[in-house]
């Protein structure tokens, strides 16, 4: 690798390496000024002691986080919230964290604030001359298709938790007013500003620097030791560098070169699998950019490529930055899932919904 291509290496990765540390720490300040607390309280109540509609009622409100706000943003922002909510009606804690971290990635497909990868397919329809409307039109169907999948699934797998109802608890103990009304605001101008296109580092970056500042002014000892995701954040690019290496000696040319073309059913799901088998490997946004020359010049192999990069990251940790914000949230409030259960329970969700979110592109 020559001098230039590390320092172009290193302008894309630094920005996401800022903002997973930036994020964290954010996140972090939050749950400690009680944000999450108090709204998993607030969920809890609007459930009315139902645990089916409890359930329904954070789908919905993950779904919607996810397309309007970003995957990254749900599972930074959900998943303390959905622990919240489970530890304070004693749920499992499974049925919030997986519906967080399934839906924060097969529900990132209709919008191009959804996810990474739809921003950068959006700018390769711009050169064909599409826009914004062309890649809804695309993408509306498999959109649809993969949260209601998802969703059906894991209502099957957690059918036992979602009977039966709960006594909403009050919320664990009082929390600074100052403080927490500053988190929550943050928490709340982050999505806005990154779906109006705001740089996510820079938006993370002065949102912990804000929460910094508070807390030390209203309460230091909240400070102490606070985690941040060096190790996490020195993994993302070891694996970066990897991968583009690998590009560098023909990975890309190897992978497309065995795809078949057109956009026949066999054709779609042959990009969509290849999408989701090589995110699984080194990630999903490499993975986007190793297969997209495979799917340019087409409406249909670009949305079938994002089924498969978007949703189809759900079998390792690093498959998508969004599962790494993830996995760092479930550690600070000490939930550890298996991932002996985790692994084969993604690989088929990942299955089911890149199977039939791809298909529906070849009926409308």
């Amino acid at each position: 690798m020559t001098g230039a291509e590390a320092l172009d290496l290193a302008g894309r990765l630094g920005p996401v390496v800022v903002f997973l540390l930036a994020i964290t720490v954010t996140a972090e300040l939050a749950e400690r000024a009680g944000v999450f607390d108090v709204a998993g309280h607030a969920v809890a109540r609007m459930g009315g002691g139902r645990r089916w509609v409890l359930w329904v009622l954070f789908s919905v409100f993950a779904v919607g986080a996810t397309i309007v706000l970003s995957l990254d943003t749900t599972a930074v922002l959900l998943t303390p919230v959905g622990l919240a909510i489970a530890a304070q009606v004693g749920l499992d804690p499974r049925l919030l964290a997986v519906t967080t971290l399934w839906i924060a990635n097969t529900g990132s497909l209709l919008l191009p604030v959804s996810n990474l990868t739809n921003l950068l397919a959006l700018h390769t329809l711009g050169r064909a001359g599409l826009g914004h409307t062309d890649f809804v039109k695309a993408s509306w169907a498999p959109a649809i298709v993969a949260v209601v999948v998802t969703l059906l699934l894991i209502a099957l797998l957690h059918r036992r938790s979602l009977r039966g109802s709960y006594d909403v608890a009050p919320p664990a103990e009082p929390h600074d007013v100052v403080l927490l009304r500053v988190a929550a605001v943050v928490c709340v101008v982050l999505g806005p500003l990154f779906a109006l296109g705001a740089p996510p580092w820079l938006v993370s970056l002065v949102a912990a620097a804000v929460l910094l500042a508070t807390t030390w002014w209203r309460g230091r000892s909240l400070l102490r030791g606070l985690p941040v995701p060096w190790l996490m954040a020195a993994g993302f690019v070891a694996i970066s560098v990897v991968v583009e290496i690998l590009q560098q000696r023909g990975l890309s040319d190897l992978v497309t070169g065995a795809l078949p073309a057109g956009t026949g059913a066999g054709a779609l799901l042959a990009l969509a699998g290849a999408g989701a088998g090589l995110s699984n490997v080194v990630n999903n946004l490499p993975a986007y950019l190793a297969l997209e020359p495979a799917a340019a010049g087409s409406v249909e192999r670009l949305v079938a490529l994002l089924v498969g990069t978007n949703a189809g990251p759900l079998v390792t940790p690093w498959a998508s930055l969004a599962t790494l914000l993830w996995i760092q949230r479930c550690r600070a409030r000490d939930v550890v899932i298996p991932w002996r259960w985790l692994v084969p329970a993604g690989l088929a969700c990942a299955l089911l919904v890149v199977v039939s979110a791809t298909l529906s592109l070849t009926l409308v």
